[in-house]
């Protein structure tokens, strides 16, 4: 499957995108999968999740080297306290989100088709990846 981002979304888009969503589509330039974290508001608002800065590479203690979990590792990430931001996302374009995890048949997994206008829902379409199929 690859990289992608994640998308949680409060807009009623049905059943199946209630909980984590993937997509590769929502960066400007087509990057595709950058592992970023993405908010549908239930007003239909598209927010950009930054965690950046909330945790810093430090230095393992000396005590704590002598352990046989840090063998090899001298360094670990720790939260600093900071929170991240949550920020507006005003793309305008048309995004592919789909569910995370999806029990049934592949041709049976839904696809929500989302027409962003500066970030705010315009509408959006439900379809089946075996509908593309033919």
């Amino acid at each position: 499957m690859g990289m992608f981002d994640y998308v949680r979304s409060s807009y009623p888009f049905g059943e199946h995108f209630t909980e984590v969503c993937h997509t590769k589509e929502m960066e400007y330039d087509d990057i595709g999968g950058t592992m970023s974290h993405y908010w549908i508001s239930p007003s239909g608002c598209l927010y950009h999740i930054d965690y950046s800065n909330t945790a810093d590479f430090v230095e393992i203690p000396e005590e704590e080297l002598k352990s046989e979990k840090h063998k090899w590792m001298k360094y670990r990430w720790e939260s600093n306290g900071l929170r991240g931001r949550v920020k507006p996302y005003p793309i305008t374009k048309y995004v592919v989100i789909y569910p995370e995890k999806w029990s049934g048949d592949w041709r049976d997994w839904p696809d929500c088709r989302i027409h962003f206008k500066y970030g705010i829902v315009q509408d959006y379409e439900i379809l089946k990846k075996g509908d593309y199929i033919k």
